[in-house]
């Protein structure tokens, strides 16, 4: 079992920042360098969609076409914490972000994904 919290989301004006954090405890016999984890996000009104993942070693990482440039996604396993640094935030980045587990490689097929959180708001205003 892997229970996943975000944090950090908020309201921010365009162009603006915010880190969101994901921490995690795991109760399985595998460390949690052993999940991948990835963020996904649900604007009102739209499908979930993948936005970034990073592999459990930290090794590789995959991104959206849409955040790429702005978005960067690290971890630290040490504190079972995977982080989403969000920079040059638009309006159309407004949604819920969500951040989910898997055991092996990134993908961005969320139902590839066993563990989710709770989700984090993110507002962006024009």
């Amino acid at each position: 079992q892997v229970q996943l919290a975000e944090s950090g989301g908020g309201l921010v004006q365009a162009g603006g920042s915010l880190r969101l954090s994901c921490a995690a405890s795991v109760r399985t016999s595998n460390p949690f360098s052993g999940y991948t984890t990835g963020w996904f996000r649900q604007a009102p009104g739209k499908e979930r969609e993948f936005v970034c993942g990073i592999r459990g070693s930290g090794d590789s990482t995959v991104y959206a076409d849409s955040v790429k440039g702005r978005f960067t996604i690290s971890r630290d396993n040490a504190k079972k914490t995977v982080y989403l640094q969000m920079n040059s935030l638009k309006p159309e980045d407004t949604a819920v972000y969500y951040c989910a587990a898997r055991y092996g490689n990134v993908r961005s097929d969320e139902r590839l994904y066993d563990y989710w959180g709770q989700g984090t708001q993110v507002t962006v205003s024009s």
